[in-house]
């Protein structure tokens, strides 16, 4: 018999169950293709240009453009490998369905564990950096900014970070109220910030000095190294687009489509914001300013009013990105729940709105915490190493499908298999590294943590162990369906 962390559960499986959840109350398909990516382009663009982007400067100087470059491949490498994920097994686990589908119950929830750096770690991040810009804009309108005891945490001179928990708490109502709202302020605020960053652009183009980007590479390869691990957290919610899996409309075809489509914008954004940036305030003068952008607008135009319209459109954006990857945590968490891994109140889904309002709120009230009180540099690295891992095992797991269901439909295939998802392993490990030892050390705690909440608490409660019986053999959860351990197929 077989560990039980190596429990397999199977694509058909996973597709059957999620027609409806194990309360009777089932999400609904009403996202379609241009919904769909709004709401990748919201979960993606948000704090890690309009604040993480002098991060990235610091660490590769004016060579920041290319640092976003590698990032971007990196996510191309594995954006291939979810896309084909994503229209294999269209429900909402995400990283975390695609490992128990082929990895085993084990690793599903540490990637699921993972997750929560990526999810719910990143939102307190997101949450952090919204307040940052609320200020600038504030400053802009009546001359006034929060008092720095309730807009920074502890660590950065202040009490608590007030406008952090406020946006947290204002993107739980909305998504509590349906999927279908929460997606059309998500398009609204998606196409908003876009217009935010092209006009940044037009305006930092005007004031652009050649001089500006030499020595181009000052801080040498491994600054760009650096700076493309910094860059790395502002393409972090692309994969955010397959949690929804289970409410778009035809999710074969829409989910690696929507996936192409917003890693192609926000990687011509990106480069175009870093050159038109650098290009018009020098590497020096961007670094470590958290409102760079409007700071940058302001000086080119000698007002405040170009730079409060980029805060306003940082305050919309960083919005959009707290309610798109707060959608997706619950999410993921929904079906960890569903499997018994954590506790049932995560996967009941409201009879009225078609939501998961417990687990929602849930969400917020918790990471609301970190977001208030911790400092926004601790969690950004954190957050990367996470992501980096768990986007690492997703290119595993796609080579490890084709190997045991080589029959299940896929409308997308990854291109040159098995090059780019082992190209897609190789660019993540490139990146980790990048992070430093302080961050290996933070996330070998945190994976220790989650081994040991699995072993305690998942492991005993695991509906698939129940249903497969203590001799590890094959049985039928559902018409169609299958749950089976590595020696059953």
């Amino acid at each position: 018999m077989p560990p039980s962390g190596l429990r397999v559960k199977s694509p058909d499986l996973l597709i059957a169950e999620s027609g409806a959840d194990l309360e009777g109350h089932g999400l609904k398909r009403t996202m379609g293709l241009f919904q769909l990516v709004c709401f990748g382009v919201g979960a993606i663009v948000g704090t890690g240009i309009f604040v993480g982007l002098s991060d990235t400067v610091a660490q590769a100087g004016p060579a920041a453009a290319v640092s976003f470059v590698i990032a971007a491949v990196t996510c191309v490498f594995t954006a291939f490998s979810f896309a084909e994920l994503g229209g294999a097994i269209p429900v909402s686990g995400s990283s975390y369905s695609y490992a128990y589908a082929t990895l085993g119950e084990g690793a599903a929830f540490v990637i699921g564990w993972c997750l929560l750096l990526e999810y719910g770690v990143s939102v307190s991040a997101v949450a952090v950096g919204w307040g940052q810009y609320l200020n600038e804009l504030l400053a802009g309108v009546i001359g006034h900014q929060l008092p720095a005891a309730l807009s920074n945490a502890p660590g950065e001179g202040g009490v608590v970070n007030l406008p952090a928990v406020v946006v947290m708490l204002l993107a739980a109502t909305l998504l509590v109220r349906g999927v279908r709202e929460s997606a059309r302020a998500t398009a609204f605020m998606a196409v908003l910030k876009i217009a935010v960053l092209v006009l940044f652009c037009a305006i930092a183009f005007t004031a652009f000095k050649a001089g500006n980007l030499s020595p181009f590479a000052s801080h040498g390869v491994a600054g760009v190294t650096s700076g493309a691990s910094v860059a790395f957290f502002s393409y972090i919610g692309f994969d955010a687009i397959t949690t929804a899996g289970e409410e778009v409309k035809n999710p074969r075809r829409t989910v690696p489509l929507a996936i192409m489509i917003c890693i192609g914008v926000v990687t011509l954004l990106y480069c175009l914001v870093a050159f038109a940036a650098v290009g018009a305030m020098s590497a020096d003068a961007v670094a470590d300013r958290p409102a760079a952008l409007s700071l940058i607008v302001n000086q080119v135009t000698g007002s405040t009013l170009g730079g409060g319209i980029i805060a306003f459109g940082a305050v919309v954006a960083i919005a959009s990105v707290v309610l798109a990857v707060m959608y997706g945590q619950t999410r993921i968490l929904m079906s960890m729940s569903r499997d018994g891994l954590i506790p049932r109140v995560f996967e009941r889904v409201s009879p009225k709105t078609s939501t998961p309002v417990a687990g929602t709120w849930i969400v917020a009230v918790v990471f609301a915490a970190p977001a208030a009180l911790v400092p926004l540099d601790v969690v950004l690295n954190l957050t990367t190493i996470g992501t980096l891992a768990v986007m690492a095992v997703v290119n595993v797991a796609v080579i490890a499908l084709r190997r045991t269901r080589p029959d299940l439909p896929r409308p997308f295939r990854a291109r040159l298999f098995p090059l780019t998802p082992l190209l897609g392993v190789g660019f993540c490990l490139y990146l980790m590294y990048g992070t430093g030892p302080a961050t290996w050390a933070q996330f070998a705690v945190f994976l220790a943590v989650g081994a040991l909440v699995y072993v305690c608490y998942g492991r005993p409660r695991s509906r698939i162990g129940a249903r497969a019986g203590t001799d590890g053999s094959r049985v039928p959860a559902r018409a169609g369906a299958s749950v089976s351990t590595r020696d059953g197929g």
